[in-house]
């Protein structure tokens, strides 16, 4: 597949399919499979909704839905308005082919449009190849912070 025939778009309702089974596979290769709860249902209802909590992009060539960056708005007290890229996951076999850039540019793009402050994502520590791929961006990875969360349901 050349890049040629690949596009990036907004996502419609109608693809949360395809976007959930990349979740999975990202979960999957995560080592967290059992820990996916979503449904195409529930990111309808989040991303398509009243008030919709997500934006997405998608990447599509011939083949269909081949990735995706999912983001919204979150906010520093230091900085402003910021984007938190959720995720970003191109499917196995479209890997390594330039669709991570450019999903990943489109959200740059995005957060420099409306003006805001910082775009902020996580990677695990063990994921060498996410890793050296921020890094061509001079992302700052910073293993000073701790992340913590709590699960409510």
């Amino acid at each position: 597949m050349s890049l040629s025939n690949a596009i990036i778009r907004p996502a419609t309702s109608q693809d949360m399919p395809a976007v959930l089974d990349l979740i999975k596979e990202l979960a999957l290769y995560e080592k967290a499979l059992d820990q996916v709860k979503n449904s195409v249902e529930q990111l309808r209802e989040d991303g398509f909704g009243e008030n919709p909590a997500f934006e997405c992009l998608v990447a599509e060539c011939d083949k269909g839905i081949v990735g995706f960056a999912l983001f919204y708005i979150s906010y520093s007290t230091w900085r402003g308005k910021c984007i938190y890229l959720e995720d970003l996951c191109v499917a196995e076999s479209f890997r390594q082919k330039g669709i991570g850039t450019l999903l990943f540019d489109e959200v740059l793009k995005i957060a420099k449009q409306r003006k805001m402050k910082r775009l902020e994502w996580q990677v695990l520590e063990w994921n060498t190849a996410a890793i050296e791929f921020y890094k061509k961006y001079n992302a700052d990875l910073n293993p000073e912070w701790t992340n913590g969360k709590l699960f409510l349901d």
